[in-house]
């Protein structure tokens, strides 16, 4: 029988509000544009793009990337990749963002930032995983470190705002007194979901230029400008985690740092409690997971729950993974403060998602409570749901 997902509030709230953070760091929206930009240069083809961009309008324009890990760090330990291909932020990465700096005659620095990186991104999303929880870490990097340190040394040397390759799109509504940040022209490259913990300050100082234009344009005006890296693929792997699989690296990493992997064998459990089997780890498993569950059955199982303290592992068939609620804390609002009255948003709760109608409610100081109109599949611990209003990011926060 269908998951009924209906609830007795109202459908339409006036999200609409004062706003509630007026930050002395804020940029005015009529600063001038005259003062330098700092370019945050991965090496990609997108970041690579706006500094020629820029360059083009005769703006003063510098060059910075962040170094976050030493990919060699943990090359060949249980079996982990040799190498970096695929992965944002490699040596290579620096080397391309470098290659690009000089080929535009623009200053460039490179920023040591990799103890803030693993202090801040890397060991609570150690500790996350090993708590039976699903993290995020691009979202961690983006609201934790990636913008403040790129505001910080940019500010450091001059210059007031950065600009980013990311396809998103940002805007001083008046009205409210806010800044917005909203999804880009390019749906397939939305990188929203990623930015919602951006502050107003942040957002105020800086420029997405790719937030109106398509990826194929971008490449093809990458071309215009002579750069090679004009058809340099996109970055698919995490940059610390080298091919992929989240096991393999807690395993190393721990090894590393002298640490043990801590015991959280236990049960398999059927939705009823009944003892399905056994498991080695919590860390092996994430809601929604298919493969690797260690039971074999006629119809295929999923993991259904993780039960950090009593380290069982609920499974079942996949129609137990729908849903019609969430909760969420660690809260940002962007477009609105935080509502008095439930209001009415569409939420990703997944990068790939497809934002989904919901009735939110704030429940407590930093919580909320999404009612979704349609169930949702494998709502998870530990990831991003972002709220959106059209294309204007209302907020988010993370499930739990």
């Amino acid at each position: 029988m269908p998951l009924d997902c209906s609830i007795s509030i109202p459908d339409i709230a006036d999200i609409a509000a004062a706003p509630d953070c007026v930050s002395t760091d804020l940029l005015a929206p009529d600063a001038s544009l005259d003062a330098p930009v700092a370019i945050a240069m991965s090496g990609g083809v997108d970041s690579s793009t706006v500094a020629g961009m820029l360059q083009a309008t005769g703006a003063p324009v510098i060059g910075l990337t962040l170094q976050l890990w030493n990919q060699r760090r943990l090359a060949g330990r249980h079996g982990l990749p040799e190498t970096s291909q695929g992965r944002c932020c490699s040596i290579d990465d620096v080397y391309d963002a470098r290659r690009v700096a000089e080929q535009l005659g623009i200053p460039y620095y490179l920023v040591n930032a990799q103890q803030r990186f693993e202090d801040e991104v890397v060991r609570p999303f150690v500790d996350e995983y090993l708590a039976g929880r699903t993290p995020i870490p691009c979202t961690l990097c983006n609201n934790h470190l990636k913008f403040d340190q790129l505001l910080l040394t940019a500010r450091q040397i001059g210059a007031e705002r950065i600009a980013t390759g990311h396809y998103a799109r940002n805007r001083y509504d008046a009205e409210r007194g806010r800044w917005i940040l909203s999804r880009p022209a390019d749906k397939t490259k939305d990188q929203t979901y990623f930015l919602f913990g951006l502050t107003q300050a942040q957002l105020s100082r800086t420029l997405f230029p790719l937030g109106e234009m398509q990826k194929p344009a971008v490449r093809a005006l990458a071309a215009e400008q002579g750069l090679e890296l004009a058809q340099k693929p996109d970055s698919q792997e995490i940059c610390f985690i080298p091919g992929g699989s989240y096991s393999t690296f807690l395993q190393a990493y721990l090894e590393e740092q002298g640490r043990t992997m801590p015991d959280s064998s236990g049960e398999l459990v059927a939705e009823n409690g009944e003892v399905m089997g056994a498991h080695a780890g919590i860390h092996s498993f994430t809601v929604g997971q298919r493969k690797g569950i260690g039971i074999a059955s006629a119809d295929p199982l999923y993991v259904l729950k993780i039960h950090p303290d009593s380290h069982k592992v609920e499974i079942g068939a996949g129609e137990a993974l729908m849903s019609c609620t969430l909760r969420a804390n660690r809260l940002n609002w962007i477009a609105i403060a935080a509502p008095a009255e439930p209001i009415r948003v569409t939420i990703k709760i997944r990068h790939r998602h497809e934002p989904a109608w919901a009735t939110l409610r704030v429940i407590g100081e930093d919580e909320i409570e999404a009612t979704f109109d349609e169930p949702q599949r494998a709502i998870t611990p530990g990831q991003s749901a972002v709220f959106y209003d059209g294309d204007d990011v209302v907020g988010g926060g993370w499930i739990f």
